[in-house]
């Protein structure tokens, strides 16, 4: 059975960090390119990073997505967190950065920034 679990998330102050795990079963991970998107209440889906299947890390602005493919994992690392990352985080398999359509989609994960 293929699946994306996220996990990670939770309640951080403003200024904190978070890392979010992205494990995949079901499918070889380091075949794919992995997306972290995220929806704000109210708002549409947005992705955050991608990274594709020969980069072990990338980093965008406050969030480094790496992955780990021995444990067939994809991490993103938050960090200075700001009540505007109030979100659920979910993590998308593709065949490429560009893609459109995803291959497979986690459930998600919520990550809160609050005082």
């Amino acid at each position: 059975q293929v699946q994306l679990v996220e996990s990670g998330g939770g309640l951080v102050q403003p200024g904190g960090s978070l890392r979010l795990s992205c494990a995949a079963s079901g499918f070889t991970l380091p075949y794919y390119s992995i997306h972290w998107f995220r929806q704000a209440p109210g708002k549409e889906r947005e992705e955050v990073s991608c990274i594709t299947s020969n980069f072990a890390e990338a980093v965008k602005g406050r969030f480094t997505i790496s992955r780990d493919n021995a444990k067939n994992t994809v991490y993103l690392q938050m960090n200075s967190l700001k009540p505007e990352d109030t979100a659920v985080y979910y993590c998308a398999a593709s065949q490429g950065c560009g893609d459109y359509v995803m291959d497979y989609w986690g459930k998600g994960t919520l990550v809160t920034v609050s005082s």
